[in-house]
């Protein structure tokens, strides 16, 4: 498990350019003792500063053992250097020598002697829970920090993420070797390296620089489960998305969600995690900003109970996703040609009810088509009381069929298509995969997406904030955020006062 996830070592750290074969030496001594008579390249990689590096090729500083290894032939170094028990794990000679003096000879690690030297310790802690665990949990965990390091190596900046995000997205977005620079891209960055983006943030200036550099472009966007209170207040995310191909939401083009609905293999332990977690979010009534569980009572009766969530209408998933769909109004009044006997409830977005985004619809114009506007009640007990969920791109949608309820879309979210949901909206043909509920929870909040411990500060798996969210430990609630939410306070009077 180790060779296979890479783990072990500085792991995380730099990985230079280096031949496709060559011989790796640790010392300028283990220089000298290889005789390679000028076939292979010979690289000497030493923590030291100035050392005289004879006719290697040096390479200083931490890196990557696993990378610095890929392409040896042998190994030259100490018996007691921990990089023998890398190149043991990838079956590559190693000659090594006890003392200073003695001559390099071959070296063989058995596979107890292995194993005593790699968990021979005294245990290991699991940082999230402080609970004992077991060596292949330990791997497992850094394989899973090694994974989200790996896809980071390429990113030389970041753009448009504002001030009160950074913290949490830093830890996200680190190529282990150096912290993420943001607001500027180097000019010195090596061509071909990515820029993330927050794209909606970006100007249109520093777009087009970019483009005209070829620069590839990661867009971030937060993630399905967010946080514990909205974005628009500055409540930092505990989870994002970062796309190499584009945004979740846009289904003009393909992005990485939508390839793993399409293509991947979702099965095993994977749908197992996923049904357990689908159902722990269900339980405690998370949703994508709040938490909330109870149970309500069913106004009409036995009518068809329908809900309708609005979205902020200039919001980029309802301009993208939307195809053509991008107001509340509209949407509520295609629903009721749908639905023309139902009881319609309508739940504006938070963001809009709290006064800081565009979607505001008065309430009795939305009453010629609703038959109630709900505001304070948590958006999961409403999808518990009711019998459908129709949306434009809402991820309410998608918290809904979690719960088991219907679910009809007349634009096109990331979830449609794939059979679960009743749509409206032009979904793309090259969505011809159908999947199981529990396959796109696997894919949409397990594969997909990366998520913050905010107890710890570490990347975590998605059940940890799960947990965190359902135990109310994720809170956040400083300055930024307080006058945030007074200055939504002073823009919803200043709209009631207008004519």
């Amino acid at each position: 498990m180790a060779r296979t996830l890479r783990v072990g070592g500085t792991f995380w750290a730099a990985q230079p350019e280096l031949p496709s074969n060559y011989v790796l030496v640790r010392s300028p001594e283990a220089a000298q003792a290889v005789n390679t008579d000028g076939d292979l390249p010979v690289i000497l990689w030493t923590s030291e500063p100035a050392c005289d590096a004879g006719n290697a090729r040096p390479v200083r500083g931490e890196c990557d053992p696993w990378h610095m290894l890929s392409g040896a032939s042998a190994l030259f170094t100490e018996d007691d250097d921990d990089v023998v028990i890398i190149a043991a794990l990838l079956g590559i000679p190693t000659y090594g020598r006890d003392g200073k003096l003695g001559a390099f000879e071959k070296k063989v690690c058995g596979t107890e002697q292995l194993a005593k030297r790699m968990f021979g310790g005294p245990g290991f802690s699991n940082p999230f829970t402080g609970e004992r665990m077991g060596p292949r949990e330990a791997v497992q965990l850094c394989g899973f920090w090694r994974s989200l390091i790996d896809a980071n190596r390429d990113i030389s900046g970041a753009l448009g993420f504002a001030f009160w995000k950074r913290d949490n997205i830093a830890p996200l977005l680190w190529n282990g070797s150096s912290p993420v620079v943001f607001g500027h891209v180097p000019d010195s960055a090596s061509p071909g390296r990515s820029v993330a983006i927050w794209r909606s943030k970006v100007s249109d200036t520093a777009l087009a620089a970019l483009e005209a550099r070829g620069t590839p472009l990661i867009e971030v966007e937060d993630g399905f489960l967010r946080s514990q209170g909205l974005g628009a207040d500055c409540v930092p995310p505990l989870s994002i998305t970062v796309d190499s191909l584009g945004a979740y939401f846009d289904p003009s083009r393909p992005s990485e969600l939508e390839n793993i609905l399409q293509h991947g293999e979702l099965g095993g332990q994977l749908l197992k995690r996923a049904k357990t977690l689908r159902k722990a979010v269900v339980k405690a009534g998370l949703g994508k900003y709040e938490i909330g569980a109870q149970q309500l009572s069913r106004p009409a009766g036995s009518r068809l109970h329908v809900l309708v969530p609005g979205q902020v209408e200039d919001d980029r998933a309802v301009l993208a996703g939307g195809c053509g769909l991008t107001s509340n109004l509209d949407l509520l009044r295609r629903v009721r040609e749908r639905a023309p006997d139902a009881y319609i409830l309508y739940k504006p977005h938070p963001d809009v009810v709290a006064g800081h985004r565009r979607g505001s619809v008065p309430d009795n114009t939305c009453l010629k088509f609703a038959d109630v506007v709900v505001l304070d009640l948590p958006i999961s007990s409403l999808i518990e009381m009711v019998d459908e969920v129709h949306v434009n791109t809402s991820l309410a949608g998608f918290e809904a069929l979690m719960r088991g309820k219907s679910v009809t879309t007349y634009g096109v979210p990331f979830y449609a298509g794939w059979g679960l949901t009743r749509d409206f909206g032009p979904v793309p043909a090259r969505r011809t995969t159908k999947r199981t509920l529990d396959e796109v929870v696997a894919a949409a909040l397990l594969l997909y997406p990366r998520y913050i411990d905010p107890v710890t500060g570490l990347p975590c798996p998605a059940e940890v904030v799960v947990d965190r969210l359902a135990k109310s430990a994720a809170t956040q609630q400083g300055l930024v955020v307080s006058m945030r939410r007074l200055q939504g306070k002073v823009m919803r009077g200043l709209r009631a006062l207008a004519p």
